[in-house]
């Protein structure tokens, strides 16, 4: 999707956060964009309507080009949708309330931005809350999935806005992993993605994907149907997915 007479915009990039109820997590947000060294952005935060201090918290930021948009809604993709309609950047960078963006990554997003010609993706590497830093993996997208292309949806993954004109916006038929079904489906397609070599922030550990094991291996084996995988080898690996993780599943 780059384009040679493409001009960037003085605001090109929009950072985009859903939130319910996240009051305690998100102190550290706010210093993490706080502290940029390029603060040349704009912050969309799309809130479920929080009854906890969420609301206040972001009320009391006045040093940030923020915008909240507080509303019942029907979760967190429902939430990112309504923040990417309405963000006027032609990048968006998801960070979750618990996640904190390294000190230059906003500065180097722009910069790779420029120098590669508009890329529909720019993904960095992202550290995990144990240390452990997540790569792309670039190979195997009927094992990996959407990691096949890109390190992280949150913190790591510089999207292009356009690319919802063309694959649409984050599926209400995966409440737990629309982003792997959109970015799935944007990687097959032959985008034009760009590998960057640092570090863009830390991911949290507190999304839903981490407390509903059973609920997301299920959505990454439709995902991988769906989006043309085999299915019979999709059928062992999930079996032998659920067999691996069969002690994190909850009760009823």
């Amino acid at each position: 999707m780059g384009a040679d007479n493409y001009e960037i915009k003085p605001l090109a990039i929009s950072i985009i956060t859903a939130t319910y109820n996240v009051a305690l997590d998100l102190p550290r947000l706010i210093d993490s964009l706080r502290n940029q060294a390029n603060k040349n952005f704009e912050w969309i935060v799309a809130d479920g309507g929080s009854t906890d201090e969420t609301l206040e918290i972001l009320n009391q930021v006045e040093d940030l080009n923020l915008i909240v948009d507080s509303e019942v809604d029907f979760g967190i993709y429902d939430a990112l949708n309504r923040a990417i309609k309405s963000c006027s950047g032609d990048y968006y960078l998801v960070l979750g309330a618990d996640d904190v963006l390294y000190p230059n990554s906003i500065e180097y997003f722009y910069s790779i931005i420029k120098e590669q010609n508009f890329p529909d993706l720019i993904v960095a590497n992202v550290e995990k809350d144990d240390g452990k830093i997540l790569y792309p993996v670039k190979k195997w997208k009927f094992l990996y999935s959407q990691r096949a292309y890109v390190s992280s949806h949150a913190v790591g993954t510089l999207i292009c806005k356009k690319l919802h004109d063309i694959h649409g916006y984050y599926s209400s038929k995966f409440p737990i992993a629309a982003d792997q079904f959109f970015l799935k489906k944007v990687g097959d397609s032959g985008c034009v993605i760009h590998y960057a070599e640092f570090v863009a922030g830390k991911f949290g550990s507190k999304g839903v994907s981490n407390f509903d094991m059973l609920g997301s291996l299920t959505e990454f084996f439709r995902i991988q149907i769906m989006t043309g995988e085999c299915k019979y080898l999709q059928i062992l690996i999930y079996f032998l997915r659920l067999l691996k993780n069969i002690k994190r599943f909850g009760r009823a």
